[in-house]
């Protein structure tokens, strides 16, 4: 079982990223579990559509990814580190897909807010690149919009503790 650590940094300090990963649910209980991290929540970002819903998210005509919004404290944690903890858990050469799930809504994407993060994205997406033999098609991009899902997709995985999860928490140290 997994314990989300107590946060003790300081929230006046808070600073923003935005994780598209897959299915939502599992990539919020990952970031949740990193010491640093205030909160994760599960939303749909970078679409077209004003206040989707998960059925308008599903049916792929939104333009919106399943989107985790972290909110950490860099001085428990860097973006470095946290980005670092992403590509631990997706596959960045998949198009649309992780895991099971396929549809744009599951593309990979690095979201983010503030203008100076855009110098360690870059670094750590060239070092992703060299990783690989194919392409790497986790966007990069700024947030252009986000909207909170359903309240019962936000901590969902904590509410049913047997749900899907394309993440194997075994197998990933955090």
């Amino acid at each position: 079982m997994f314990v989300k650590p107590e946060f003790t940094g300081k929230v006046e300090n808070l600073k923003d990223i935005y994780y598209a990963g897959g299915c939502f649910w599992g990539v919020e209980k990952y970031f949740s579990l990193i010491p640093g991290v205030h909160d994760v929540t599960v939303g749909y970002a970078n679409g077209t559509t004003q206040n989707p819903t998960y059925k308008e998210v599903c049916a792929g005509d939104t333009g919106h990814a399943e989107t985790v919004h972290v909110r950490y404290d860099p001085d428990l944690v860097t973006l470095k580190t946290l980005t670092e903890h992403f590509f631990k858990i997706i596959d960045p050469t998949s198009l649309n897909r992780q895991g099971a799930d396929v549809g744009s809504q599951y593309r990979t994407g690095i979201y983010f807010v503030n203008k100076e993060d855009i110098e360690v994205l870059n670094e750590i997406m060239s070092e992703v690149r060299m990783e690989y033999d194919k392409p790497v098609v986790t966007e990069l991009e700024p947030l252009r919009a986000y909207y909170p899902a359903e309240e019962y997709h936000q901590d969902y995985l904590e509410k049913n503790p047997n749900g899907y999860c394309h993440i194997d928490f075994e197998k990933i140290k955090i």
